[in-house]
C-alpha cells in the first residue's frame, strides 16, 4: 500500500526531494531505526570542502551564459574550423560542450546557444531536421568535461576522486566530439554548405576579442594539476575571474542588476541539487545498511555471471533512468546502489563513473522524456514528437561511442595512466 501511495504522490508531482525524504522516514520507521540519520546526512555534506565547488562553478557557468561569451566564443570556433565541410556545425559543437561543461546539463545550453546557432545553420542551408536536432543533441554534450557539474558530485556520492575524472572524462568527451563531427562532416559535404574562409586576420581578430574567457579552462586544469590550488579554490578563481571579466572588463553584466538575478537563479539550481543530496543520502545510507546492494547483487549474480553481461545489463538500466530522472538526481540515489555490485564484476571505479555519466548525457536526450527534448520543444516551440525524429541519428550516433566507451576502458584509463594518476 505505501508504494502506491507514493507512486500516486509521485504522478501528482510531489517534488522529488519530499519523495525522497517521505522514502526515508518510511523506511527508517519500518526498520525501527533512528531517522536522525537523515539529519546527520546534511551535517556531514556541509563539512565537505569540496561542496564549494557546486554553487562557485553554477555561478561562473550561469555568469557566461548570460554574458556575451556565446558569441564571442562562438566567432573564435568559427574562424578556426568554418573552413572544414561542417564547419558550423562543428563550431556548435565546440561551443555546446564549453558551456555545457560549467553550466552542467541545466537546458542554459539550449537556451543561450540554441537560440542563436539555429538561425544560422538554417541560414546557411542546413536541414532543419538536421540543425534542430544538433542544437536539442548539444543541450547536454560536455558534461564529461571539467569542471562540469556531475562530475564533481559523482565524485562526493561515489567516494572517487575529482581529480582524477576531471582528467578521465577529457578523452571520452573528445570521442563523443569526434563521432558527432564525422557526421556532421558528412551533411556538410552533401549540401555543400558554404565554409566560412580561413583567414588569420578573422582568427586574430577573434582572440583578441574573446582573450579573457578562452584561457579559463586551462587556468582551472593547470592550477588544479600544478599542484597551486585545490579544486575548492579552483572554483573560487574561476567565479572570480569570471566575474571580473564580464562585469568589469567586457562589461556585459551590470553588477546592481545583472548579478542579483543571476545569483538567484544560479542558486536556485543549487539549492535544489543540495536539498535532494541530503534527504536522497539518509535514504541511501539506510539501503547499505541493510546490505540492499549485496542482496541485489546476490539476485543479479544468479542470472549474469560475466563482467561484460553486467556492463550490457548497466547501460540498459541507466538509459532508462536517464530519460526519467534529472542527472542530479540519478547520480545521487543510483550510484551509492550500483558502485559495489560493480565492483564485484571488477569494473573500475573511474570506467564505472565514465559509463554512467555518458549514459546520463545520452538520457537527456532519449524518448519518451528526455529533458533535452522538452527544453528544445519549449525554447522553439516544436512538437515533441517531431524532436523524438529529428534527434534520432543523433541519439543513434551517441549509443555507439557509448558502447565503444563501454568495452574499451582504454579510453576511461589512458590519460591517468600517461600522467601515472
Amino acid at each position: 500500500m505505501a508504494t502506491l501511495i507514493f507512486i500516486l504522490f509521485a504522478l501528482l508531482g510531489v517534488p522529488l526531494f519530499a519523495m525522497f525524504g517521505g522514502v526515508a522516514l518510511y523506511s527508517y520507521d519500518q526498520l525501527a531505526m533512528n531517522p536522525i540519520a537523515i539529519i546527520s546526512e546534511y551535517y556531514k555534506l556541509a563539512s565537505q570542502p569540496v561542496l564549494l565547488t557546486i554553487p562557485l562553478f553554477t555561478f561562473a557557468g550561469y555568469m557566461l551564459a548570460e554574458s556575451n561569451a556565446p558569441t564571442r566564443l562562438v566567432n573564435v570556433a568559427r574562424s578556426v574550423v568554418g573552413w572544414m565541410p561542417g564547419g558550423l556545425a562543428i563550431v556548435t559543437l565546440f561551443a555546446c560542450a564549453f558551456f555545457t561543461a560549467f553550466t552542467g546539463a541545466s537546458g542554459v545550453t539550449i537556451i543561450a546557444l540554441g537560440g542563436l546557432l539555429y538561425p544560422i545553420l538554417i541560414k546557411e542551408n542546413y536541414p532543419d531536421k538536421f540543425a534542430m536536432g544538433l542544437v536539442t543533441c548539444c543541450g547536454s554534450l560536455g558534461l564529461l568535461f571539467p569542471p562540469s557539474l556531475p562530475l564533481i558530485l559523482y565524485g562526493l556520492i561515489g567516494g572517487v576522486s575529482i581529480d582524477k575524472l576531471f582528467i578521465a572524462g577529457i578523452l571520452p568527451g573528445i570521442v563523443l566530439i569526434v563521432i558527432l563531427a564525422t557526421h556532421s562532416i558528412y551533411t556538410g559535404k552533401k549540401i555543400n554548405a558554404e565554409p566560412v574562409p580561413f583567414k588569420i586576420k578573422n582568427v586574430l581578430t577573434s582572440f583578441r576579442a574573446a582573450i579573457w574567457e578562452l584561457p579559463l579552462p586551462a587556468v582551472i586544469l593547470v592550477g588544479i594539476y600544478g599542484g597551486f590550488i585545490t579544486v575548492s579554490e579552483a572554483a573560487s578563481v574561476a567565479a572570480f575571474y569570471v566575474f571580473i571579466v564580464e562585469v568589469f572588463i567586457y562589461r556585459d553584466l551590470k553588477i546592481f542588476t545583472d548579478i542579483p538575478r543571476i545569483i538567484q537563479e544560479s542558486m536556485i539550481l543549487v539549492g535544489g541539487i543540495l536539498i535532494i543530496l541530503g534527504v536522497a543520502m539518509g535514504m541511501t545510507n539506510m539501503f547499505i545498511d541493510q546490505e540492499v546492494p549485496f542482496k541485489i547483487f546476490g539476485w543479479v549474480s544468479q542470472f549474469i555471471h560475466s563482467k561484460w553481461a553486467f556492463l550490457v545489463a548497466l547501460n540498459l538500466f541507466l538509459l532508462v533512468v536517464g530519460c526519467l530522472m534529472d542527472i542530479f538526481s540519478a547520480i545521487i540515489v543510483v550510484v551509492p546502489i550500483i558502485t559495489p555490485i560493480a565492483l564485484k564484476y571488477g569494473v573500475n571505479p573511474i570506467h564505472l563513473a565514465i559509463i554512467f555519466l555518458t549514459n546520463l548525457e545520452i538520457g537527456y536526450l532519449t524518448p519518451p522524456v528526455g529533458l533535452n527534448l522538452f527544453i528544445s520543444s519549449f525554447r522553439f516551440k516544436r512538437s515533441i514528437f517531431d524532436l523524438y525524429r529529428v534527434s534520432l541519428p543523433f541519439l543513434v550516433l551517441l549509443l555507439a561511442a557509448l558502447m565503444v566507451l563501454t568495452y574499451i576502458p582504454w579510453f576511461s584509463m589512458a590519460v591517468l595512466e600517461f600522467f601515472g594518476m
